[in-house]
């Protein structure tokens, strides 16, 4: 039997008189799928129910920090003990530095932080201070690599392997978008001959490590070595972005797995267990300068709050136990590996790939390794498929150009269970 979304169309046309788009975030419009999102009612460990009460497998997990999956007992009851005293106090807690210490055992490169409300704000925030550091202006950024949506980082790259910053977005004045330099990912010639072309003026380069905003694409052998070479070479910061990949590919984010350095790092989303938290740190000398310890002004009334923090403190300790990610890693792979052979069962172009609890997947007959490579990719094909595994109870990302998530509820049965479903949509015909 199809399945029925009337209630929650009646509730999109209702928000599209109150909300631009009817959405607080563009991607939740299923825009890129040629359809109407889905309100979500309530959600419990792997599952979700949406407002007609249909049941799905949830592999986007808000977009990444549901890595213990929904309403988790042990999270909601700290959260709930952490209001019973206080919401927000605009004022510090001991709870704070708890967390600080927390990120800093799993990520050694962070010697200070500062915690914030966003991903967009930890982004912003870190390149001024990067900025202040070096004395410099310009930054090197990457074409598919979304670092929030502040003036400087709304930024895309023309025709060709470099282009100087073009604004993506209306309202982004073309004087702030001239000192970004985008670069294709996975190219380190063209990052290369940009530092060769203004040697003295980049401040730093940022980068998610694995990207996860054009789909998943991870980067080639010797690349994230030869980005930190070169900004050591040329007295410019390297700034790791894992708002998504930091505690969800690994306790130690990409950085430990690749065992690279940055000079600063980005966290989000899995550091707040699903609330708004996320933080910007690195080396002491650098952070040294965020006010009020230096000059580099930047504040947050709910920076911090204790709600925010316990629950993200609760969801560290949890993924922290000594079988947490072997389990998961088992887990993701199984449902990409799966993917896979069904793929080629059915002669469809597929690639796929993991790390951790994150995973993507693409029409395409070879493997992707920059944006430019994945929106070559069969579009069409993903929207059938994406709507054969909503219609079967599967809901994934609404977009080709977005990584999917894996978590500890997730149980084998539904991995089972999805491939199941995956295999019938695949042999039902996407052309």
């Amino acid at each position: 039997m199809a399945r029925s979304w009337q209630e929650s169309k009646k509730l999109f046309t209702d928000a599209c008189q109150l909300i631009p788009g009817g959405v607080n975030s563009p991607v939740r419009a299923f825009k890129s799928v040629d359809g109407d999102p889905i309100f979500i009612k309530r959600a419990l460990g792997s599952r979700l129910w949406d407002a007609d009460n249909n049941e799905y497998i949830d592999y986007v997990g808000s977009w990444g920090p549901a890595i213990v999956g929904h309403a988790h007992s042990d999270v909601v009851k700290v959260i709930s003990q952490a209001a019973a005293n206080g919401i927000s106090f605009g004022a510090p807690t001991s709870l704070e530095s708890d967390l600080a210490r927390a990120v800093m055992t799993h990520v050694p490169s962070i010697e200070m932080i500062r915690f914030v409300s966003s991903g967009t704000e930890a982004c912003m925030s870190v390149l001024r201070v990067a900025r202040a550091f070096t004395k410099r202006n310009r930054i090197i950024k990457f074409e598919g690599c979304y670092h929030g949506h502040s003036d400087m980082l709304l930024v895309k790259a023309g025709s060709g392997a470099a282009t100087m910053g073009v604004p993506d977005s209306p309202g982004v004045p073309s004087g702030t978008a001239s000192d970004t330099l985008t670069v294709a990912y996975n190219d380190l010639g063209a990052v290369a001959a940009m530092f060769e072309r203004y040697p003295d003026e980049v401040a730093a380069l940022i980068i998610e490590p694995i990207v996860g905003n054009s789909g998943f694409i991870r980067p080639v052998s010797g690349f994230l070595e030869g980005l930190r070479s070169l900004c050591t070479k040329f007295g410019t910061l390297l700034i790791f972005d894992e708002v998504m990949t930091g505690f969800r590919v690994g306790l130690g984010g990409v950085q430990k797995i690749y065992d690279i350095c940055p000079d600063l790092t980005c966290l989000g989303k899995v550091i707040g267990g699903g609330m708004p938290l996320a933080a910007y740190g690195g080396r002491r000398d650098i952070m040294a300068i965020v006010a009020p310890s230096g000059p580099v002004y930047q504040a947050g009334t709910l920076s911090g709050n204790p709600v925010a923090v316990s629950c993200g403190l609760k969801t560290l300790e949890l993924i922290s136990q000594r079988n947490f990610f072997p389990d998961l890693v088992r887990k993701t792979s199984t449902l990409v590996e799966g993917l896979r052979a069904s793929a080629k069962k059915h002669n469809l172009p597929f690639s796929a790939d993991f790390e951790g609890g994150m995973f993507g997947f693409f029409f395409n007959d070879k493997p992707v390794t920059n944006f430019t490579q994945a929106k070559m990719s069969n579009t069409p094909m993903f929207k059938k498929f994406f709507w054969g595994m909503m219609q079967n109870g599967v809901y994934l990302a609404p977009s080709p150009f977005e990584a999917g998530f894996v978590s500890g509820a997730h149980g084998d049965l539904d991995i089972q269970n999805t491939l199941e479903i995956a295999d019938r949509v695949m042999k039902g015909g996407l052309v």
